[in-house]
């Protein structure tokens, strides 16, 4: 990277190169537990005093939590027709706003929605926010979680943001332990097929889903690119991680998650590329005894795993960059005698 770019970037640059040794010496990014994210709720930091409550109830309501969940029969967890009735009305509003970003009607990015936040990220922090009020809203049935994350990849482009996210094969090893395996089904122009297994280890609660996704890649031109990912089927996976385990019917289990998507927007610019990703998830519902001390936690879990995301997506493509960088070219060869003709006689 040229002085001119580590002296804009300060803090960006920093952490590009700690993320890059890290990869090279891990093989993949973990993510620390106390990275820096600007939570963007009405562009307020949140408070440490906050912070400090939500941790101290982490214990409590996770256990409440697990065994509310674990109490009930499977057959009350199973996604319900007007459940998945609402969330395909909410993946219509989701489209619509999409539409108005790439047409031009709104800001293509959300980070230019907000002077502060596109600083903050230049910075090295990510920035992370509920889509408007209607995060964890109550759906008959189930809740629709919605957040938006930004991140900046200094020095990158986004031919190289595309060469990790597009790379299915991989993200077992890009997004672990969250992703614990995963592979391309299909290829055709745009469109993707893929399936991934994701990992849900929280205080004792040890819970996978293997999910099929189909998912649109979109170049608008060499600067900027959108991508869509739908998961169009989700099967929990009864016992994971002991001797035994087996599938469960689609929409059946404890409804950890049923329906997922993520659309994420690239765009290349101030010497690198800015990275959003929207991730809406559809969920069981909370019991409403425990719904004041169970969502600030379910909100937090939510931050700490798009932080994480969008930092293993940096970190991986920093490490592609930095091989790139570093990989010394082939001395010539040595001729002897008379020139050569390239082949030809």
């Amino acid at each position: 990277m040229s002085r001119e770019l580590k002296w804009k970037f300060g803090d960006a640059s920093r952490t590009r190169m700690h993320e890059s040794s890290m990869w090279l010496a891990r093989g993949h990014y973990e993510c620390p537990t106390g990275g820096r994210v600007f939570q963007a709720f009405g562009e307020k930091p949140a408070g440490e005093g906050l912070r400090a409550a939500i941790v101290k109830t982490v214990t409590m309501t996770m256990l409440a939590l697990t065994v509310t969940v674990l109490a009930r029969p499977a057959s009350a967890a199973e996604l319900q027709p007007a459940t998945l009735l609402a969330w395909n009305s909410y993946v219509k509003e989701s489209d619509w706003r999409l539409e108005q970003r790439v047409s031009g009607r709104q800001a293509f990015l959300w980070i230019d929605e907000s002077a502060e936040r596109a600083k903050r990220l230049r910075k090295g922090e990510s920035v992370i926010a509920p889509m408007a009020e209607r995060n964890g809203e109550n759906v008959p049935g189930g809740l629709i979680h919605d957040w938006t994350g930004a991140i900046f990849i200094p020095g990158a482009k986004v031919a190289d943001v595309w060469a990790v996210t597009q790379d299915y094969d991989n993200y077992q090893r890009v997004y672990r332990p969250a992703v614990t395996a995963s592979r391309t089904l299909s290829i055709a122009g745009e469109m993707r097929e893929f399936q991934m297994v994701l990992r849900l280890h929280v205080l004792g609660v040890n819970a996978a889903m293997q999910g099929y996704y189909r998912s649109r890649d979109v170049l608008i031109n060499e600067r900027r690119a959108y991508s869509v990912a739908d998961a169009v089927e989700v099967r929990e996976i009864e016992g994971y991680g002991r001797a035994e385990e087996w599938l469960l019917p689609p929409d059946t289990g404890h409804g950890f998650i049923w329906r997922i998507r993520s659309i994420a927007r690239y765009e290349e610019r101030d010497g690198g590329v800015y990275l959003e990703l929207e991730a809406l998830a559809l969920t069981r519902d909370i019991p409403a005894g425990l719904a004041w001390v169970v969502n600030p936690l379910v909100n937090r879990l939510s931050v700490n795993s798009l932080d994480c995301a969008l930092r293993q997506t940096r970190g991986a493509v920093i490490a592609l960059q930095y091989k790139s960088e570093t990989k010394a070219p082939a001395p010539p060869r040595q001729q002897s005698g008379a020139a050569k003709t390239g082949g030809l006689e």
